[in-house]
């Protein structure tokens, strides 16, 4: 999961802290969650998942297509 997440952010050329200040996730927690340390809980997922338009699915790697609508 940690490359997934770490892709979406960087593909949009964000910095943690910009995804910090635009979700409420704390930065020290979406680092641990880049770099697999921590996966995160359900809530946090669905903020991420809205936050870059892509499904749950798409971030737990569970689907190739990160089409919300798919």
């Amino acid at each position: 999961m940690e490359n997934r997440l770490y892709q979406l952010r960087k593909t949009k050329g964000l910095s943690q802290i910009t995804v910090e200040m635009d979700t409420g996730v704390d930065q020290s927690l979406l680092s641990k969650f880049e770099k697999g340390v921590r996966i995160p809980p359900t809530e946090t997922l669905i903020k991420l998942a809205d936050f870059y338009n892509v499904s749950i699915d798409y971030i737990l790697y569970r689907t190739d297509k990160p089409d919300v609508n798919r």
